[in-house]
């Protein structure tokens, strides 16, 4: 199988597929939030990628680029970020919180709302599988 550099214009499109060919069992997401994401220190291109997160049309809207008014901008390394959106390790999300590694302005209990309904379905559960396998 052929992997990706995770955050990469290849990695990017290969997860908009995935998700794509899903969405219809994916389910509704338990949140609604509008957040903007922005990954520093990246190990190619840009020193920084700027994406966001939207729900608040019912579907889990992923994409490059940033939302005006949205609810929380979350500013996070891009080790952190492949350690939380790919390995969907909680803990390191705690940990790097805690250790500011990762920077929130806006409504933080949005965010918290967020990870409490981060459990997956089975078709979720399967998406993150493929993401995961896809990640260089």
């Amino acid at each position: 199988m052929e992997k990706f550099e995770f955050l990469s214009p290849e990695w990017i499109e290969k997860v908009k597929e995935i998700r794509e060919t899903h969405r219809d069992n994916e389910g509704s997401p338990a949140v609604t939030i509008r957040m903007n994401q922005i990954v520093t220190d990246l190990p190619f291109g840009s020193s920084e990628l700027r994406t966001f997160v939207d729900t608040s049309s019912g579907i889990l809207d992923i994409e490059l680029g940033e939302l005006e008014d949205a609810d929380i901008s979350v500013v996070l390394d891009y080790a952190t970020a492949k350690a939380i959106f790919v390995d969907l390790d909680s803990q390191v999300a705690i940990q790097a919180f805690m250790a500011g590694k990762i920077k929130v302005t806006g409504d933080l209990t949005k965010l918290m709302a967020l990870q409490g309904a981060m459990a997956p379905n089975e078709t979720g559960a399967k998406i993150a599988q493929m993401i995961k396998d896809i990640t260089a």
